[in-house]
């Protein structure tokens, strides 16, 4: 009987999925946690990990805020029911929670990105935020200081 836990496992448990190209496109200004409804087997493909949030935004529509453009492969396993790959999906949020985020992503630049999806407490969580669309300038500048703090770290490391 083999050991549990044994080395050549791999790790147990939801995945999360992180959309790393909203934080370099945008300036994320505020963070929200929000539910996700999702339909049949969707649950089981977001917690094999099998999400793309690349090309997701949210909207807002008639007081209910909506994730458009998500991307959940469809479970291998699922037998009758398989939901559409890209359809759009309702965010759980409080009424003044929504309200919120509709006064200001109403001001000029402002866009809804989800950055991250995850578990808690069992269930699927979506986290988004409001952010503005960086500059060409501004992306060179935050590449530009992520290599000189590379370079500082690797002469600390020489020492």
């Amino acid at each position: 009987m083999a050991k549990s836990g044994a080395k050549g496992d791999a790790p147990k448990g939801p995945a999360t999925i992180s959309n790393r190209r909203a934080r370099y496109d945008y300036e994320i200004i505020d963070t929200y946690e929000a539910g996700l409804v999702l339909h049949g087997s969707e649950a089981k493909s977001c917690f094999l990990g099998r999400v793309n949030l690349t090309d997701s935004y949210a909207q807002i529509k008639s007081n209910e805020m909506w994730v458009m453009e998500m991307d959940v492969e469809p479970y291998s396993h699922a037998s009758n029911f398989v939901p559409e790959r890209r359809r759009t999906r309702k965010l759980l949020l409080h009424r003044k929670e929504i309200e919120m985020i509709e006064r200001r992503s109403m001001e000029k630049g402002f866009a809804i990105i989800p950055l991250k999806l995850y578990f808690k407490n069992g269930r699927v969580k979506l986290e988004i935020g409001l952010g503005r669309g960086k500059r060409e300038y501004d992306k060179r500048e935050a590449i530009q200081a992520k290599d000189s703090r590379r370079e500082r770290d690797e002469i600390r490391k020489l020492r």
